[in-house]
């Protein structure tokens, strides 16, 4: 049983930070709020060369090493913050714009597990990752994916440096969603983050239900289906439903033959898998607590996700600001790296809303029901479909306390 705990976030007059930091409204965007680049080029060429390979820490004179080179690391990783948050500000002006109601938002800085991983596999500079800093956009249709990507195409404040169309060339797993790379231009006191690159993905909700499901089932399995490692048969069967997903939403070209043929190794996969079955029992082996506090004047805006695999619990943590919430991300992850251990991971992602938390990551939360459902349709169609709640009208919440009752609402069905 996997326990989420939403932690209590400090309040305004407790908080304190590096350099009399104090909270205050971050809303805004103030360049002197968020961590600054401390090190030459030179030292993070050093640094990504040393986390390519093993890093020691037998001794203290190899920890201090170590220390250094996570020091550097972070801080140049840490140093996209602002880029990050400018870049997403504008995908949410652009899907305002384009009048797409539905379109959910968030950012994260790339986990330093993921970063080493990427140096080691693919080698190369620590600055040439293209998504140390990674914006998220999701919107219900392909139209509106289509929509996005030419308002962000033909009126970005920033250089479109590189795109990746994996919706209509998927990836060989069958991962689909548009990346557009863009170069940060910054104005003033901005140009200390110019360059920096920020990497958008747009993609459609169906799109992310396959995406964060893969991550989902990863977790719940302790396989690293997102590289490509696990179960053949489960990574199979979504490379399988990827292809039945993009029929679906109009990106490939219909072929009744190669679509009898996905359906009926789907439908075998999913018997010897006993999938839908197993994606139930993730979704129930999660439960919920909360434990918060928020004042409407002075909302955080940073949540660390911290999933433990030993101690079967999800951890949220609220933030208050950029360079507190990037120092607690680095002294997590360094504390990680000395121990060796690889039962936890840790995220630090960026929402408007805490309630878009859920929606942004519901890997985290073991929120599998659209791509369960969809599975469902295809493999076992004489089956009765999954109850729904429908849509409800939506309030402003004025109170202190946001509505979280997808934290409070669960319920395991006998």
């Amino acid at each position: 049983m996997i326990r989420i705990i939403l932690k209590e976030a400090p309040k305004p007059a407790q908080l304190s930070g590096p350099g009399g930091f104090a909270p205050h409204d971050f809303t805004g965007l103030n360049v002197t709020d968020f961590p600054r680049f401390e090190y030459s080029m030179k030292d993070v060429l050093r640094a990504g060369e040393a986390l390519a390979g093993a890093v020691p820490w037998n001794n203290e004179q190899e920890a201090e090493t170590a220390r250094e080179i996570f020091k550097i690391a972070h801080n140049f990783r840490d140093s996209h913050a602002y880029p990050m948050r400018r870049l997403r500000h504008e995908l949410m002006g652009k899907i305002r714009s384009q009048g797409i109601g539905e379109g959910v938002t968030a950012a994260r800085l790339k986990r330093m597990p993921s970063i080493r991983r990427k140096l080691k596999n693919h080698p190369g500079k620590l600055n040439q990752i293209q998504d140390l800093a990674g914006c998220r956009a999701v919107v219900p249709t392909i139209g509106e994916v289509k929509a996005l990507i030419e308002a962000l195409r033909n009126g970005s404040a920033h250089e479109l440096f590189r795109e990746y169309p994996y919706i209509y060339e998927a990836k060989p797993d069958g991962y689909r969603s548009h990346h557009m790379v863009f170069k940060f231009r910054g104005v003033g006191d901005e140009a200390v983050y110019d360059t920096r690159r920020v990497e958008i993905q747009i993609r459609t909700g169906l799109q992310h239900s396959w995406a964060t499901a893969v991550e989902a089932v990863g977790l719940f399995r302790r396989e690293d289906l997102k590289a490509g490692q696990g179960d053949p048969g489960w990574l199979r069967l979504f490379q399988l439903m990827s292809g039945e997903f993009a029929l679906e939403e109009g990106c490939i070209t219909i072929d009744a033959n190669d679509h009898q043929k996905r359906v009926e190794e789907i439908t075998a996969l999913e018997r010897k898998l006993d999938a839908v079955d197993t994606l139930e029992r993730l979704s129930q082996a999660f439960t919920y607590a909360e434990n918060y506090y928020f004042d409407p004047q002075n909302k955080p805006d940073y949540f660390k996700i911290t999933y433990d695999r030993h101690a079967e619990t999800v951890r949220i943590e609220p933030f208050f600001g950029p360079i507190y919430a990037s120092l607690s991300y680095d002294a997590a992850e360094v504390k990680n790296a000395e121990s060796g251990s690889s039962d936890t991971k840790i995220v630090l992602v960026e929402v408007d809303e805490i309630e878009n938390l859920r929606t942004a990551y519901p890997n985290y939360f073991g929120d599998v029901q659209l791509f369960k459902s969809k599975l469902r349709g295809i493999a076992k169609p004489e089956e009765k479909p999954d109850y729904s709640v429908p849509p409800q009208q939506r309030v402003r919440v004025t109170k202190a306390k946001p509505d979280l009752s997808w934290l409070t609402g669960y319920r395991r069905w006998k």
